[in-house]
């Protein structure tokens, strides 16, 4: 039987793909904007790229601490405080002092890993076929990840007028309005039956090989494409000669590729419920891409394997939002969370071990470090897919 049309569904979860959109201007004006930031602040760029991953460690505490909290709360206004936070942290950073940069990253750091599994509560639960919940979910990452690559030339355009202070402060209009109309929608929200305890959520997710493996799989290929992304640039500059202007033609193609594989897996997924030949295609052909980007001197070669890359890793993107929304139950919402979470240890795993591994065999031994994540991944496909078989 036919799922839902994706229209159909675009017209159900709209409110949840804009407020994802906006979770994700704040850190692209803090990417884009980095170098007018620092002389503003009259810090240097090392330091002002250095505080960006406060961010990172404030999503990585709350997803973990609020886990089972946000399943028991009305995911509306879970969004709606999330985006108030976003909202009150994007002013504050505009403040021109070390500390509002502070404040900013670690506010935006904390609301992201709010509104991420509120979000896809939201569009998981507005359907009860589970074929159209994942499909739901993936159609908010997927256009998520084409927000991400189209974000920068609107952000441009923004910033004409009072540069990031002005993209920032806009940023904080648009969260505002959202967050209003989510604690509007949020009165009538359903309760959960039976809410589970803090303690009784964290037990019953660690009883649950499935969902840890799932999210053991995501934090690994998070390791591997965030370590890759951090030393792309550096790449095609050194091996290739790529100016700065041309690399975005690069991080375009990168991210495009992204969306696509995350857009066609998720559909992919419902109607063929081949998550496992999914997951291994995706995870190694993304194992054999980091190694073509890094060990080629072919430029050809090397923008093949970006968009093997992207494909790749979004495929296995798609499966593991599908599968936590298809095998989840009322353990969804602390799952995606954790898994988020997992995700934001992933990046400064990947930043680690592609550091490490450069400085000990260079270009080889970075390839290799951010290869053995994803091959080890690999691994965990068959616990994953436990509840799913059963179902099959």
């Amino acid at each position: 039987m036919p799922g839902t049309p994706d229209r159909r569904i675009v017209r159900t979860i709209w409110p949840m793909i804009v407020a994802a959109i906006i979770s994700l201007l704040p850190f692209t004006i803090y990417s884009t904007f980095l170098i007018p930031i620092a002389d503003d602040t009259r810090t240097g760029p090392a330091l002002v790229g250095t505080l960006r991953g406060l961010g990172g460690v404030a999503a990585l505490a709350v997803g973990v601490v609020l886990a089972p909290l946000v399943a028991q709360w009305s995911a509306s206004r879970v969004t709606a405080s999330g985006l108030g936070i976003l909202a009150v942290s994007s002013l504050v950073g505009t403040l021109d002092a070390v500390w509002s940069i502070v404040a900013f990253c670690v506010g935006v750091g904390a609301a992201t890993a709010m509104l991420t599994p509120a979000l896809l509560r939201i569009a998981t639960t507005a359907y009860s076929d589970p074929g159209d919940a994942g499909r739901a979910a993936t159609l908010v990452t997927a256009t998520q990840s084409l927000a991400a690559v189209l974000a920068a030339p609107v952000i441009g355009v923004i910033g004409l007028w009072q540069g990031w202070h002005g993209a920032l402060w806009i940023t904080s209009a648009l969260a505002a309005t959202a967050g209003i109309l989510f604690l509007r929608k949020g009165r009538a929200d359903v309760s959960v039956p039976r809410p589970l305890r803090y303690g009784e959520a964290f037990r019953r997710l660690r009883g649950r090989r499935d969902l840890l493996a799932l999210i053991g799989i995501a934090s690994l290929r998070t390791t591997s494409f965030m370590g890759y992304l951090a030393f792309l640039a550096a790449q095609f500059h050194e091996r290739h000669g790529l100016d700065a202007v041309l690399f975005t033609l690069v991080w375009t193609l990168s991210g495009a590729s992204f969306f696509t594989g995350n857009f066609l897996a998720g559909r992919w997924a419902r109607v063929s419920h081949a998550h496992g030949a999914l997951l291994v295609g995706g995870l190694t052909a993304a194992a054999a891409a980091v190694l073509g980007v890094f060990l080629t001197d072919s430029l050809a070669v090397a923008l093949i394997a970006t968009v093997v890359m992207g494909f790749g890793h979004a495929v296995v993107a798609a499966q593991v939002t599908t599968l936590i929304a298809h095998s989840g139950g009322e353990l969804t919402t602390p799952a995606y969370s954790i898994n988020a979470a997992g995700m934001s240890l992933g990046v400064f795993a990947g930043a680690f071990l592609g550091g490490l591994g450069l400085s000990v065999a260079g270009n080889v031994g970075l390839a290799i470090a951010l290869a053995v994540p994803t091959l080890v991944a690999i691994a965990l496909i068959r616990p994953a897919l436990i509840r799913a078989q059963q179902h099959a």
